[in-house]
């Protein structure tokens, strides 16, 4: 009984260790222990710890990822939704968005997982934190903030910020030595207090430490540069333009549509820029561009719109306005750095 009380698991994929996990969600000892750690875990969460500019680590997380070690998965997923409620509550900042608690579950659960009931090495732990910034702090946590910036803010926020990715790039392996160093510390006692069954003979450095820092150090630059290179490629810069920015914009195609197109002199024009897009190394601009007739006998019968709003449209909102009479499409190329004008190309023969 005492040996199967202390069974350590290889992996967290077996019926045994979920049971075991459910056990000690039922051991008073541990939700005893539990409520400790919530408790220290709220404290710390103001605390952090300078490493250069703009880059902290929260003291919090070497917390979460002990008690998740000692309490296991099913507790870390109650702890980590209890923690953020009441760490909000006690110490606010900013508005209250709900889904954020799935960071806090994601990164406890995956500390648990790693952790919990095994023999605690360095590979664990790094490969724990690893996840845990790359899946929760990057992949996971960039839908959320989308969703918060559109649902609270009332504005765009960019997938994939690419400050935040670059943070949590500098300090993986920094928070990985210290969350090594800190479970060295704390595993001997709390194995006397039959806490862990693990001991700290696999808490060493070596080479395979930093190879496997390096390794993922390296698969995440390569993943995340591969993914702003695709990005870059696929993505219209438009879709991020200011009122201001679009208006100017257009009204600069407009111009040069005009004065390049003499067969379309006697129309009142408004150009549309439909899609802006460029590659990687590429020092053009391609526009995909929509040529309209204004109609200012239709915007006179409109009160709510004036040739200004219109001329600063995007392609959805042109589309669907009366006034406007689409003539054509066109691609106008520009020099990147310079804005100058290379290449217009106009389908006249285009039938609307």
């Amino acid at each position: 009984m005492q040996a199967d009380r202390n069974r350590l698991f290889s992996t967290p994929f077996s019926k045994a260790y979920w049971k075991q996990a459910m056990a000690d969600f039922k051991n008073l000892r541990m939700l005893v222990f539990a409520a400790l750690m919530i408790a220290l875990r709220i404290a710390l969460k103001p605390v952090s710890i300078p490493i250069a500019a703009d880059l902290r680590i929260n003291a919090g997380f070497f917390i979460n990822a002990y008690g998740a070690m000692v309490f296991g998965p099913v507790m870390a997923i109650f702890g980590a939704i209890v923690s953020d409620t009441l760490g909000y509550l006690v110490f606010p900042d900013g508005i209250y968005f709900f889904p954020f608690v799935l960071t806090e579950i994601a990164g406890s659960l995956i500390f648990a997982l790693f952790l919990y009931r095994t023999e605690v090495s360095t590979v664990r732990i790094v490969l724990a934190r690893f996840c845990v910034d790359m899946l929760v702090n990057v992949v996971l946590n960039a839908p959320i903030m989308a969703l918060y910036y559109t649902m609270i803010m009332g504005r765009s926020y960019a997938l994939f910020d690419v400050l935040r990715i670059v943070k949590n790039l500098a300090m993986f392996p920094l928070e990985s030595i210290l969350l090594i160093i800190f479970m060295r510390l704390v595993i001997p006692p709390t194995q006397k207090l039959g806490y862990v069954f693990s001991g700290t003979q696999r808490l060493k450095f070596n080479k395979r430490t930093i190879v496997l820092l390096g390794v993922l150090l390296v698969f995440s630059i390569c993943t995340i540069t591969g993914y702003y290179i695709w990005n870059y490629n696929t993505t219209s810069f438009s879709a991020a333009y200011t009122s201001e920015e679009r208006l100017n914009r257009n009204n600069e195609m407009t111009d040069w549509v005009r004065a390049d197109t003499p067969e379309l002199a006697d129309q009142n024009l408004v150009v549309i820029i439909e899609s802006a897009r460029s590659k990687v190394g590429n020092p053009e601009m391609t526009y995909e561009l929509a040529v309209y007739a204004l109609d200012e006998a239709v915007l006179a019968g409109e009160s709510d719109v004036t040739e200004t709003q219109i001329r600063g449209y995007s392609k959805s909102k042109a589309a669907k306005e009366p006034a406007l009479g689409r003539l054509c499409s066109g691609i106008a190329v520009t020099d990147k750095k310079s804005g100058a004008h290379l290449r217009l190309t106009l389908d006249l023969g285009e039938s609307h």
